[in-house]
This record gives C-alpha cells, structure tokens and sequence, in this order.
C-alpha cells in the first residue's frame, strides 16, 4: 500500500482553455514539501491535454486521460489510443468509469483490454469498479465489484502498472457518500482480491482509491480509513480552491 497518498481529479466532460488557471493556481499552491506527501494527478478532457502537459511541465503533478481504445492504431475514428497519450506526456489514464461503462456498454472484457492497452503504452492505468444501489441494497455489492476487478485485469499487466478506483455508483455526484465502515469493508476485500491475485507483497503495493463525492469535507476521514491509498475527484477537482482543500487534509 501506498504511504503517500494518491489524488486523482478527474474533469470528465468540463473545461475550455481558460481552465488552465486552475492548474496554473493548483502549481503555486502545491510546494515541493507537499508534493512529497501527496501525489496529484490532474486528467482533463482530451481537448486539453496538450495544455495542461504544457503548463505541466517540469512541475510535481502529473496528467493523464479519462479513456483510451484498446488498439495502438488503426481505423478507429474519434478513438485515441494510450500510445498517444504516453506520446503527449501523460503518466495515468482511466479506464472503466462507471459513466462509460453504463453510457457506452464497457463490458469488463473491454476494460481489460483497455487496461492492458494502457500497460502497454508505459501508462497507470487506474481501473474502476463500483456497485449500484440496487445492487448495494441486495446485498450484491461485494460480488459485483470483485467480479468486476476479476474481469477488468488483464494477466499480462504487471501489479505496478495499475491501480483500483473504487467508485459506488450511487455516490457519484450526489453528495451522499457510504458510511466509513462501507468503505473500510469494501476496500478490505478489494485488497483481499489483489493479494490473492499478485501475492501479499504485490498485491499491498497497488494502491486503492476511493471515488464519489469526495470533497473538502469529508475527504479526511476517507483517505485515513485503512486500505484508502487516495481519492478519484470528480467535481471538486474543477478549481484549485475545491482540490486543494481535499489535498491540504493530507498536508
């Protein structure tokens, strides 16, 4: 497990250029000092990853992409691949988000294969999973997302070149988040299903994030909840202020 936690914000669909001075904000703000106690990864729209390796460069946080298609190249129009992503700078891309495997249909076999593709490419690939409410609420929840990290990695993809994010669905934007006890719990059997997949050394090494609603809030008592390794922020990573208050509680 990771003793330096790991801060993912993820933009989705939001952000012109004018966004960069957020970034430009969020550089001034994180010092050398809290640089080495938090690891900050920024993964705008496609549009602007050009900008943000830009304005990036030569500083303590990293970029990444939100997506990527299976394949290197091809004929694949309106795809791009996580060899281009790697080519642009970006260290991380995520795959499987619970939007896109709802609003495109991503089975587990095509997010293993993105997962494998980004491996490839030398990018960290951080791997969704996450349940329903439906699902939580028949008890399903435990199952759906072990199934979910058993389907979505790939053999051939080496444990440092992943990390899992999990996401429950019902929280994503909504402002409610599981109790803490939820999350220890399903963070526990997340590490549980890693170490029997990699071994105990391998498997500890991954790092687990939790996703939904995370914010200056509550982010605190979240990230020191055991096998939290960090935080995929969604809306709150939009402005410096909103993330660097979710980054200062580690600081």
């Amino acid at each position: 497990m990771s003793q330096r936690k790991l801060i993912v914000g993820n933009w989705k669909m939001n952000g012109l250029s004018a966004q960069m001075v957020e970034l430009m904000a969020l550089i001034e703000r994180l010092d050398d000092a809290a640089a080495n106690k938090v690891k900050v990864v920024v993964c705008p729209p496609a549009t602007l990853l050009a900008y943000a390796g830009d304005v990036l460069e030569d500083t303590q946080i990293d970029f990444g992409a939100q997506d990527c298609h299976a394949k290197a190249s091809g004929a694949h129009t309106g795809d791009l691949s996580a060899v281009m992503f790697a080519d642009m700078g970006a260290k991380y891309v995520i795959i499987g988000h619970s939007e896109r495997r709802a609003n495109h249909g991503e089975s587990n076999d095509a997010v293993r294969a993105k997962a494998m593709a980004a491996c490839e490419a030398g990018l960290m690939a951080i791997i969704c999973v996450g349940e329903s409410e439906a699902q939580r609420d028949a008890g399903q929840a435990e199952c759906i997302v072990l199934d979910q990290i058993s389907g979505s990695l790939p053999n051939e993809c080496a444990p440092q070149h992943i990390c899992i994010a999990y996401e429950p669905v019902w929280a994503i934007g909504t402002g409610r988040t599981p109790s803490v006890e939820d999350v220890r719990a399903m963070h526990l059997s997340i590490r549980g299903a890693l170490r029997a997949r990699f071994g105990v050394q391998a498997g500890d090494g991954v790092a687990v994030l939790y996703g939904g609603s995370v914010n200056g809030k509550n982010a605190a008592v979240l990230l020191a909840v055991e096998n939290v390794d960090g935080a995929l922020v969604g809306g709150a990573s939009l402005t410096a202020d909103s993330f660097m208050e979710i980054i200062s509680t580690q600081l």
